[in-house]
């Protein structure tokens, strides 16, 4: 075995019986959750199965999966490349090369990740509409009311079937094959339709958001384009003009708001809008849960985009201050414990925290999915504020909730942290978030995606970076030195929720679940 194929073989998990226990478990939950996935497919039991056909949720469904699994995947990839002198490897794989060259093109990279976070939302709350259930109360396949519970209305089946299928799975080998996954036409497909979200204006009040906060914090944003002048200054405050509308549309029809106001927060951010309203009653969650009042569903819906905002916006944090002295981590007794807790030892509770950060956003996304999805009968006469028909039918299949959830629960979030990474270490909430993740992480419930990561990798015979490029060591001593990456460049950037600061070649943050 040569001496790359020896470091690249250093990535692989060192197995116990525990851990083959917790992979065995996850794989047998996930089987589990595949069937129950099916029975409601084909019973009828979700919105797209029984507005259609039962064929059709399955094919879309499996569609939003594969593309969900490119999306995560691809991310771990484009943030990670960046260092490499891309010249190690045009000539071995063109189309990693081509993804990288428009990628890493100005600030291209953040326009990516933008287009691409709404993306995932927006395929997530399909995967939704195709697979979840209508009415957890509903019989299927003769299950208990116990398991009932857990895997419908709690919906642990869902997040179980979407972690490790859509996402974790190809995390974990593009973390480390990065150069591999990205060499084919469906990578440079995904990264053109990120991009081409990102230039519709849809997303760009968060840029808004972005200037604001890079002022608060008194730390510029690093760009690698020149300033704008002349109409593309006024293109791009005028997208930004449009979002803003957008989301205030989409936060009226959430809530059927009487009135709308608006104001600006001394704190930096423009756009604030504040509701006096009351539910209307016209979701998902009053088929679901049809107890549950009005005001409650309004409480969940602000809770739970809280959670994902400070999941997203912990995911930033800890990435960036990984790369400070260990005495400027944390400035407050939380600080302090949460940096403690994550880089403990060897540091292996970083990767368990991405995991169950990943579990505890699935869980919310579906949440806050069921929120703000619209139960609504086009050509009834109850469609929301007098749309047409069309329009009642495509905003019922959540384009709204992801354009309210990507841009106030995470791009918004990560920004913030990027611009005050400290700030997110002190909070209370980030050390209660971070326990909570390591546990669901310990459970193991999503171990299994290191297994079939292990099958997709050997079938698909991806190979890991260093035999390609070699180690961060190998790189310097042949002259091609990775390209520096500093903390200040994280400010007002999306790039530090990726893997950057783990360069191609060394351990990341999927290396593997905790071991015991």
């Amino acid at each position: 075995m040569s001496e790359k194929e020896q470091s690249a073989d250093s990535h692989d998990i060192e197995l116990t019986p525990f851990t083959i226990f917790r992979y065995v478990a996850s794989i047998a939950l996930l089987i589990f959750s595949i069937i129950i996935v099916g029975a409601l497919i084909f019973t009828g039991n979700t919105r797209v199965a029984k507005e259609t056909h039962p064929a059709v949720a399955l094919i879309v469904c499996i569609a939003a999966i594969v593309w969900l699994s490119m999306i995560e995947g691809q991310q771990a990839s484009l943030v990670g490349l960046p260092p490499v002198d891309p010249d190690l490897y045009k000539d071995s794989h063109p189309m990693t090369y081509k993804n990288a060259a428009l990628a890493f093109r100005g600030d291209n990279l953040d326009r990516y990740l933008m287009g691409r976070q709404f993306m995932v939302l927006l395929v997530v709350f399909v995967i939704n509409q195709c697979a979840g259930p209508l009415d957890p109360t509903v019989d299927v396949l003769g299950l208990p009311d116990g398991v009932k519970l857990v895997f419908l209305d709690i919906g642990l089946g869902m997040i179980v079937f979407t972690c490790i299928l859509g996402q974790l799975t190809t995390q974990v080998n593009a973390s480390h094959c990065m150069i591999d996954f990205i060499n084919n036409y469906f990578a440079l497909f995904t990264l053109y339709v990120a991009m081409t979200v990102e230039f519709s204006g849809v997303m760009h009040c968060s840029y808004l958001v972005q200037n604001l906060l890079s002022a608060m914090s008194g730390k510029p944003i690093i760009s690698n384009e020149p300033p704008r002048t002349g109409f593309t200054f006024a293109f791009f405050w005028g997208r930004v003009l449009m979002s803003m509308a957008i989301l205030g549309f989409c936060l009226a029809v959430v809530f059927k708001a009487g009135r709308v106001l608006m104001s600006i927060a001394i704190l930096g951010f423009c756009l604030a809008v504040v509701f006096k309203a009351l539910f209307n009653g016209q979701t998902m969650m009053t088929v679901k849960y049809p107890n549950l009042p009005n005001g409650v569903n309004v409480f969940l819906f602000f809770f739970f985009m809280s959670i994902v905002g400070m999941l997203e916006g912990m995911q930033i944090a800890f990435f960036a201050v990984a790369k400070l002295p260990a005495n400027e981590r944390g400035t407050s007794f939380f600080g302090r414990k949460t940096c403690d807790l994550l880089f403990k030892g060897n540091g292996q509770n970083l990767p368990g925290f991405m995991i169950g950060r990943q579990l505890t956003v699935v869980c919310s996304f579906f949440l806050v999915a069921s929120i703000t999805g619209l139960n609504i009968e086009p050509g009834q006469g109850n469609n929301i504020f007098g749309i047409k028909d069309g329009a009642q039918k495509f905003l019922n299949y959540g384009f709204h909730g992801a354009v309210i959830t990507t841009i106030l629960a995470s791009i918004t979030w990560q920004l913030a942290a990027s611009a005050f990474p400290i700030a997110f270490l002190n909070n209370p909430a980030t050390y209660i978030l971070l326990v909570f993740a390591l546990f669901l992480e310990w459970t193991g419930l999503c171990s299994g995606a290191w297994v079939l990561a292990r099958v997709f990798k050997a079938a698909l015979g991806i190979q890991y970076d260093e035999v390609y490029v070699g180690t961060p060591e190998e790189r310097m001593a042949n002259n091609h030195a990775d390209k520096e990456m500093t903390f200040g460049q994280d400010v007002g950037h999306l790039t530090g929720g990726g893997f950057v600061g783990h360069l191609v070649g060394s351990h990341d943050a999927l290396d593997g679940p905790i071991q015991s």
